[in-house]
């Protein structure tokens, strides 16, 4: 029985840590600067990217494809999207939580697809250097 109540809180704890250190590594990857490039492409007119922006951003990362194999679809980030945004409209209370943690997902989709676009031109401009 105890070696049972042990793994249980253990297990629970290690889901917690992972669940921090996701969050940790999304917020350093949505902190890096975003280029013109990403807003201008995926129709973002204000200079900051807002929670509204998350499936534009998503949908230009689909219509780019990966030079170099492929691609990841975000699956993690879609998931705590749309269950941060559920919580958001179910519980009026966590809205402000809700739209912060949904600006963190859309900045980290934004810097990702920046990243891979600029990928995808240095491909292309060494397969046409070749």
């Amino acid at each position: 029985m105890i070696a049972a109540i042990l793994l249980t809180v253990s297990v629970v704890v290690f889901g917690q840590f992972a669940l921090h250190y996701w969050r940790a590594m999304v917020y350093g990857v949505a902190a890096r600067p975003i280029s013109e490039r990403i807003r201008t492409a995926a129709g973002i007119s204000g200079s900051t990217v807002g929670a509204r922006d998350f499936r534009s951003i998503l949908s230009l990362h689909d219509l780019a494809p990966d030079l170099r194999g492929p691609s990841g679809g975000f699956r993690v980030v879609r998931a705590y999207f749309a269950a941060v945004e559920k919580i958001g409209r179910l519980i009026p209370p966590m809205t402000n939580w809700a739209d912060t943690e949904m600006i963190t997902c859309s900045r980290y989709v934004a810097v990702l697809v920046d990243q891979h676009l600029e990928r995808n031109m240095a491909c292309a401009a060494q397969m046409r250097g070749v």
